[in-house]
């Protein structure tokens, strides 16, 4: 007798168990629509997102209830307005589990008396239910049902329009990713494609250059996706000619790639020059180098005048080439009369520096 009272009470406790189950899935998932949602096929049971792949989760499917659907993926939009009703998008976005209202003009109704319908994009890629029927207030009509197209399982590829038989849809794919295929299709009486759908295909940018004196930091990969940034240093001495990052573009390739430029030494000993605003000689300057894109001022001789004029050039990447109106003194020059040197006498007044005897034009730029 004792035996059989325990067993009476592991069934009692058995059932209690599983009623508490039930009523927490119902509890994790409650119905999105009133009762109006009918399905003829539901993705995989599930009780938790490791019980589906990698891109898909344990969501409420309407009647499907707990399901393994790919939230991200759309349903078809816009809906084309049908005969007597309008419909509207109630979610941000057109993806799983967003509403739509369909509802009818003013002085019609549906067969069910009411004048408006939600419905739901459920985990098939579906609006749930059909397309209602407004007619006349008091008209008894019955809904016809409409045959329509499958739509792609692909997590990149967007559909636009409707999957009605006869009707067109086009395709467009997510950033980052390129149409390989038809961009348009149209839906047959049989229920099929007319084309097969096309596939949205992966943009990367390949393993990014490097630059002569510089280097490069990133993540080294065969392959890097839209937006990846990478980094650009100059070894020392060397001037960064560009910007420093280089991002990974929609159409796979990099944006700007910098140079590292070279400074340049001052092709002038024995006479002084003007750079950065200030007049020294070149040995004290550091190095006798100025960096790239820096100007420098050299001090050229009137030649029928004992007076001097200037002439700038720019070093660009080492080279800094000496003016040809500039002329180097000699040692006895520099040593003897270092008063006398092109760079120490006085300016041109403007009106000397018209022409020469030569027919060159001199112009002052200080």
């Amino acid at each position: 007798m004792e035996t059989s009272q325990m067993l009476l009470l592991l069934c009692v406790w058995a059932l209690s168990s599983l009623a508490l189950q039930s009523e927490e899935v119902i509890k994790q998932c409650p119905d999105r629509i009133l009762g109006t949602e009918r399905r003829q096929t539901c993705p995989k049971k599930c009780q938790q997102d490791s019980d589906c792949g990698s891109k898909r989760q344990c969501l409420c499917d309407g009647p499907c209830g707990l399901s393994c659907v790919a939230p991200g993926r759309t349903c078809p939009w816009p809906l084309p307005g049908g005969q007597h009703f309008d419909v509207a998008l109630l979610s941000p976005f057109p993806s799983f589990s967003a509403l739509v209202e369909v509802r009818c003009h003013p002085g019609y109704t549906m067969a069910n008396g009411m004048d408006a319908v939600f419905r739901r994009c459920q985990g098939d890629r579906q609006w749930s239910d059909e397309d209602p029927e407004c007619t006349v207030a008091n008209a008894e009509t019955e809904p016809e049902s409409k045959p329509s197209c499958p739509l792609p399982d692909h997590e990149l590829l967007l559909v636009d329009g409707s999957v009605a038989v006869g009707s067109t849809i086009q395709y467009q794919c997510a950033p980052g990713s390129v149409l390989v295929g038809n961009s348009e299709n149209v839906c047959h009486k049989d229920q099929t494609w007319r084309y097969p759908h096309p596939i949205c295909q992966r943009v990367f940018c390949p393993p990014p250059q490097e630059v002569n004196n510089g280097y490069l930091v990133a993540v080294q990969k065969s392959k890097y996706s839209i937006g990846d940034a990478i980094y650009y240093l100059c070894k020392k001495t060397f001037h960064l000619d560009g910007p420093n990052q280089a991002t990974c573009q929609i159409d796979g390739t990099w944006s700007t790639v910098p140079f590292c430029r070279a400074r340049c030494p001052i092709p002038a000993q024995r006479s002084k020059v003007i750079v950065g605003g200030v007049k020294s000689w070149p040995y004290d300057l550091t190095d006798r180098l100025v960096t790239h894109g820096e100007n420098v001022t050299f001090f050229c001789k009137h030649p029928q005048k004992h007076c001097s004029f200037t002439a700038t050039e720019t070093c660009f990447d080492g080279l800094l080439p000496a003016p040809s109106c500039y002329l180097e003194p000699t040692w006895l020059q520099y040593t003897l009369y270092p008063h006398r040197l092109v760079s120490e006498i006085h300016p041109c007044d403007p009106d000397e520096l018209d022409t020469t005897s030569e027919g060159t034009s001199l112009t002052l730029t200080f």
